[in-house]
C-alpha cells in the first residue's frame, strides 16, 4: 500500500514511472495528470537525493533505475550540483486545470529553479539561409502549375 495503483498492471506502472523520470529529467517540467504527478515527485526526489553522492554505487543505481545513461549523467553532473545546498523540495506541481477530453484534472511537475532552455533540447533550430533558398523554388513551381 505504499503508492497508488493508477490502474495499471505493476510492470506498466514501472515503466510509466521510468519514461516519466526520463522526461522530466531531460526537459526539467511535464505536463501529467495530476495523480500520476503526485505518483512522480516523490520518486523524482529520491533520484535526485541519490545523485548527490558522488561514488560508483550511486551511478549504477541510477542507470538500472532510470535505464538511460544520459539522464544519469545529467543528473549527476547538472541537477546535483544545481541542488547540493538544498535539503530537499527539488520539485513543484503546478494545478494546471482540467484535460479537455475527459476532464482529468491536469498538474505541471517541473524542478525548482529549472533551465529554461531545457524545454526546446528537441525543437531543430530553422536556418535562415534555407528558408531564403525555399523562395525562389515555390515560384517556380507555381509557374510551373500555370503552364
Amino acid at each position: 500500500m505504499a503508492n497508488k495503483k493508477l490502474n495499471r498492471t505493476s510492470e506498466h506502472r514501472k515503466a510509466l514511472l521510468k519514461n516519466m523520470l526520463n522526461s522530466l529529467i531531460k526537459y526539467e517540467q511535464i505536463k501529467t495528470t495530476l495523480p500520476k504527478a503526485k505518483f512522480l515527485r516523490p520518486q523524482a526526489e529520491k533520484i535526485i537525493t541519490l545523485g548527490k553522492k558522488d561514488n560508483l554505487q550511486t551511478t549504477k543505481m541510477l542507470i538500472s533505475k532510470l535505464q538511460d545513461s544520459k539522464s544519469a549523467n545529467k543528473i549527476k553532473k547538472t541537477l546535483s550540483k544545481r541542488y547540493e545546498k538544498r535539503n530537499g523540495g527539488y520539485t513543484r506541481i503546478i494545478k494546471a486545470g482540467f484535460r479537455y477530453g475527459d476532464n482529468a484534472p491536469m498538474a505541471i511537475l517541473e524542478f525548482v529553479d529549472r533551465d529554461i532552455e531545457a524545454k526546446k533540447v528537441d525543437k531543430k533550430k530553422k536556418d535562415p539561409a534555407k528558408e531564403v533558398d525555399k523562395k525562389p523554388t515555390e515560384e517556380v513551381e507555381k509557374k510551373k502549375a500555370k503552364k
